[in-house]
C-alpha cells in the first residue's frame, strides 16, 4: 500500500487489515512516498508522516512501515514495485489503490506495466465511481489485473482531516 499518508487514519489502518484477512497475506508493506506526482505538497513532513504510520499500526504485526524513495530515487508506483519484486524475487505482490485513484490510473507513470509486477487491488471509496466498466485503465488492461475488494467503506479521507485542523 503506498501513498503520501498525509495524514496516515484509521481508514488506511482498515484497508491493511481486509487485504491481509481477505488476500491471506504474510505481510503488507506500507509505504509512505515523499510526494504524490499527481497531488500538491503534502502538509505535513515526511518524517512525521512516516512516524504517525508507524504508530497508528504498531498493533498490526504484519503491517511494515517503510519509505523507499531514496532508495529507488523516485516517488513513482512502478519503480518502487519494481524495485520490491527484484529484492524479493518468490514474493506475490498487490498493489492496494482506491477506486478515486483507479479514475486516473492511466496518468501514471508506466501504469500499463505495473500489472506486470503485481495485481491491482481496489477498494471502495464513498463519492467515488460505482461503474468501472468506465474507467481508462479497466478498458484497457486485463480484467484479471484487478482485485475488487468488496469492504466496508470508511467515510475519511485526507482532505476531510485537514479541513478539521
Amino acid at each position: 500500500m503506498g501513498g503520501t499518508f498525509d495524514p496516515p487514519h484509521k481508514g488506511h489502518l482498515h484497508i491493511c487489515k481486509v487485504t491481509i484477512k481477505k488476500l491471506k497475506l504474510s505481510k503488507l508493506l506500507w509505504v509512505v512516498t515523499k510526494k504524490n506526482p499527481l497531488k500538491n505538497k503534502p502538509a505535513l513532513e515526511i518524517k512525521k508522516r512516516i512516524s504517525l504510520s508507524k504508530k497508528i499500526s504498531e498493533n498490526e504485526k504484519k503491517v511494515c512501515v517503510r519509505y523507499f524513495d531514496n532508495k529507488i530515487n523516485s516517488t513513482k508506483t512502478f519503480s518502487l514495485l519494481k524495485y520490491i519484486k527484484k529484492n524479493n524475487l518468490k514474493a506475490k505482490l498487490f498493489f492496494l489503490i482506491g477506486e478515486d485513484n483507479l479514475a486516473h490510473f492511466h496518468k501514471w507513470s508506466n501504469w500499463k506495466k505495473i500489472p506486470t509486477l503485481a495485481k491491482i487491488v481496489v477498494f471502495p471509496r464513498d463519492n467515488h465511481l460505482s461503474n468501472r466498466t468506465k474507467v481508462k485503465a479497466f478498458k484497457i488492461l486485463d480484467k484479471n489485473d484487478f482485485i475488487f475488494i468488496n469492504a466496508k467503506k470508511i467515510n475519511i479521507s485526507y482532505s476531510l482531516i485537514r479541513k478539521f485542523w
